[in-house]
């Protein structure tokens, strides 16, 4: 191993013996489960009908939190100034509950730590190509190379690492930048004490310490720098900017109301929208749109190209509706419009704009209904060849409701049944309704997945299939939503009314916003934030200000044994 490696490694192992995080807790919890957990003051309906008083302050797990590859790439732009995306090399992340920022899921394997050197060693050598910027006006040659490197070392660490540095940590960080400096020179020294900063734990991790609590021993108060990284990497993605290191540093955030005002003026930034539309790239699987192939035979018109313009009707739709909308879960299930182009218009057969750029487009009556009617997501929730109830159905149980949809058993062929030119979708799963070996598990899915049967399987409108009228009849059952419906129109009003819906929508968002699955502990934190969401007219923006206000982002457990 090469001297700036040895040297390298030597501090990353030193800082990794000083960040334990606490409980690491496990975090895991099933789609929909419910708890009789308590906090303050809230009373929470539990299974059997019976109210439980929430006490005292619970913030559910609180396991260490990694950078997944967005946000490791927007915080070296922030941080370095540096476009290059270096993570995108990294391998991809692990999914847990739908998200990729879920802690228990982001492990660290030996070919990530390579990663992480590889990119550090890169993104080091690249800055230090200007030294004077890097340095932030200090003169080596009038101020000295001790001086120098002990202000580099003490500004930069402390919005590398998110918090002013310990002692020991700039004493061990000059160690490193001597042994380079006396082996080398002063802008190697810097250069590896970089490298160094860029994987170290404290980097590459949330790392939370917490304030005690007087009186409770089990609970921890996070710190003001710690509060500033939450905020900023849920509502940014990102390290925190100027304003939010200022408020830290001079007591700006340490009440709820200090946060909260925060969490508004962040969402008026840019950053805030890119993360709302990472959090609906993910729970409502538009990624997936860019991988879409389809059977030639079968969907000839289908051209790859459309991919990315089928992505975009969704991500301008949902824009719209938070930001320039009512912003409300109404909006999202009901608006009777959409986002189009030329060619999209084209693509659907509709007589709408013409041009390259993205219109808002009333779409035709009973065809529109929020992000339910929309090609890009009904494409991706549809077979190469063939719609599929199956996975329409089980996308609304499992991501709109936040219900369990069992696995098939082992023994049991889960091939779809074959196209038939002379058989409607419906008829050809009839033999789902009547196995007994699949009717349990399909009956959650299939007649709810029939009720999107007027849009064929690139997500386009349809009156007729294999000569027959479409049957878009359905029936939702099981739960706490239950009806007939004809159609998407008629299916997303009944989700729309739902409670369990509402319920659902902040379940996600916890998962998202905190980094991991809601636990029993957390039934009285999801029970208040649902109550919030309700009494703020189902606002999404308003719900996000809130999950900056529960117990679960403002505090943390203290670690066992301490």
């Amino acid at each position: 191993m090469s001297f700036s490696r040895i040297v390298v490694w030597a501090i990353v192992a030193a800082a990794a013996g000083g960040c334990q995080n606490g409980d690491g807790g496990d975090g895991a919890t099933t789609e929909g489960s419910d708890s009789d957990g308590t906090t303050d003051g809230v009373a929470v309906e539990t299974e059997g009908g019976e109210a439980a008083e929430c006490k005292g302050i619970e913030p559910g797990p609180s396991p260490i939190r990694r950078m997944n590859r967005r946000e490791y790439d927007n915080t070296v732009r922030d941080l370095l100034g540096d476009d290059s995306r270096p993570a995108q090399s990294f391998p991809t992340e692990e999914e847990a509950l739908g998200f990729n920022n879920n802690a228990d899921a982001l492990v660290v394997t030996s070919l990530l730590a390579e990663g992480y050197l590889g990119a550090a060693e890169d993104l080091a050598e690249a800055a230090v190509q200007d030294l004077p910027a890097l340095l932030r006006g200090c003169d080596v040659k009038k101020d000295g190379e001790a001086t120098c490197a002990e202000k580099f070392i003490t500004e930069f660490g402390r919005v590398a690492y998110r918090r002013p540095l310990t002692a020991d940590e700039l004493q061990q960080l000059l160690a490193v930048h001597q042994a380079a400096a006396d082996e080398f020179d002063f802008a190697t020294g810097v250069r590896l004490t970089l490298t160094a900063m860029l994987q170290s734990p404290h980097f590459l991790y949330r790392v939370e310490f917490g304030a005690p609590m007087e009186g409770d021993d089990d609970v921890l108060r996070l710190a003001p720098y710690e509060l500033a990284s939450r905020l900023s990497y849920f509502l940014w993605g990102t390290m925190p900017d100027a304003e939010l290191f200022a408020a830290a540093a001079e007591g700006r955030l340490l009440e709820p109301d200090d946060v909260a005002e925060q969490a508004t003026r962040m969402l008026a930034d840019a950053r805030a929208r890119a993360t709302v539309r990472d959090f609906h790239g993910q729970w409502l699987e538009l990624r997936r749109i860019e991988e879409l192939e389809k059977d030639d035979d079968a969907f000839p018109g289908f051209d790859p190209d459309l991919r990315p313009l089928l992505r975009a009707e969704a991500e301008e739709f949902l824009d719209h509706v938070i930001w320039n909308d009512r912003g409300d879960l109404d909006a999202m299930y009901l608006a009777p419009y959409t986002f189009l182009n030329g060619e999209l218009a084209d693509y659907y057969g509709l007589d709408g704009p013409s041009g390259d750029g993205f219109e808002k487009f009333e779409l035709p009556p009973g065809r529109g209904s929020g992000f339910l009617t929309q090609g890009g997501l009904l494409s991706v929730l549809a077979k190469p060849n063939q719609t599929s109830p199956i996975h329409r159905g089980k996308f609304v149980r499992e991501r709109l409701l936040c219900q369990v949809v069992p696995p098939p058993p082992d023994n049991v062929d889960i091939t779809p049944p074959e196209v038939d030119p002379n058989l409607p979708t419906r008829e050809r799963f009839k033999q789902h309704s009547v196995d007994p070996a699949c009717s349990g598990c399909h009956g959650m899915m299939d007649p709810v997945g029939f009720g999107f049967e007027h849009f064929d399987g690139i997500g386009r409108w349809r009156d007729i299939e294999a000569g027959q009228p479409i049957d878009a009849t359905g029936e939702l059952v099981g739960g706490n939503t239950n009806g007939t419906f004809d159609g998407v129109g008629e299916l997303a009003s009944l989700l729309a009314g739902s409670p369990e819906v509402e319920r659902c929508m902040t379940v996600q968002w916890f998962r998202y916003a905190y980094g991991r699955a809601d636990a029993k502990e957390d039934a009285c934190t999801v029970d208040d934030l649902t109550q919030k969401f309700a009494g703020s007219g189902r606002r999404i923006q308003d719900l996000i200000v809130a999950l900056t206000q529960s117990e679960a982002f403002l505090y943390r457990r203290a670690p066992e044994g301490k």
